[in-house]
């Protein structure tokens, strides 16, 4: 299994044009973008992605594009069986999955209902394993239909597999990930944090990185934050501040949003979306994300002049 790279692993947003298709040339720029902000990793088709919106072929040719178009040197991991029948899983997986992704991302809350126990979800998921017995795969406690978190018999289940290499954690709690950290602690999986506010302290208990929404946004702040958090804890520290109190972005109209903050930062991406619509994006809404952006802005210049003087 190839291992994961640890740091900063954006959840990918899909550009659409005026007339709802996937913007190709965006996605191109996206990943241009994603690059030179110096991220180590992109997880693609996940809900950030709007992968519940797009039907197989376009999840398929999504797929195949991005792993065509990244720079050497960065991974692509992806996701995207959307649907409740174990065998329609299958048949999803069987058409995303790509030799050039580093690893096939599965859904916990794919595999059981809510009022549906730890044992029914096991089941399914080893029944989802055995038609991929070559796949290196991850875990993404999705939010969406509903949130069901890895319990203690869960990740055990998934530690016996010796199949998995990513968790991206959703539970915002640091309890909660310092008990997962110990149980996969020299498993080979590594788990990241898709929490803002929570992002320092996890990685300070053992976490490998963030893989969050708000790397749609100022990406190359959280890959300075990872990369020097044990050498300038005191600039951490405040930049950590920025970020929790920037990540209540996400709950402002996203993925539009961030569209819009990342068609200011030069990627020619339109706001058009299949989740919220664009046109009730208001003006305030819109003032949000550029004074956002100056906050970003003016962190970018702090920590140049540090690094300067």
């Amino acid at each position: 299994m190839q291992n994961i790279s640890s740091g900063i692993w954006p959840t990918m947003a899909t550009p659409f044009t005026k007339g709802n298709e996937i913007d190709y040339y965006a996605v191109e720029k996206l990943i241009e973008y994603y690059s030179k902000c110096g991220v180590d990793g992109i997880f693609a088709v996940c809900q950030s992605s709007e992968m519940f919106h797009l039907s197989l072929e376009e999840k398929r040719e999504l797929t195949k594009f991005i792993v065509s178009n990244v720079p050497e040197g960065m991974q692509v991991i992806v996701s995207g069986h959307t649907t409740s029948r174990l065998e329609d899983q299958v048949r999803e997986a069987e058409a995303i999955m790509n030799s050039g992704v580093t690893a096939y991302v599965v859904l916990p809350n794919r595999f059981a209902e809510p009022d549906e126990p730890d044992e029914a979800l096991i089941d399914r998921m080893e029944a989802f394993l055995s038609r991929f017995p070559d796949v290196p795969l991850g875990m993404y406690e999705c939010p969406y239909p509903y949130k069901r978190l890895l319990t203690p018999k869960v990740l055990s289940a998934c530690l016996q597999s010796g199949r998995f290499g990513f968790i991206k954690d959703t539970c915002c709690n640091l309890e909660q990930i310092a008990v997962k950290l110990r149980m996969i602690e020299g498993s080979g999986i590594k788990l990241f944090n898709a929490n803002s506010a929570t992002l320092l302290e996890s990685l300070r208990l053992g976490a490998d990185g963030y893989s969050g929404v708000m790397a749609n946004f100022h990406p190359d702040l959280y890959v300075w934050l990872y990369r020097h958090y044990r050498t300038e804890p005191e600039r951490a520290e405040r930049l950590q501040q920025l970020l929790g109190v920037c990540s209540m972005a996400e709950y402002q109209y996203y993925p539009v949003n961030a569209k819009f903050s990342l068609s200011l930062q030069g990627v020619p991406m339109e706001i058009e979306s299949r989740v919220l619509n664009g046109e009730l994006f208001t003006e305030s809404k819109q003032l949000e994300v550029i004074q956002l952006n100056g906050l970003a802005g003016m962190a970018r210049e702090a920590l140049s002049a540090a690094t300067r003087g």
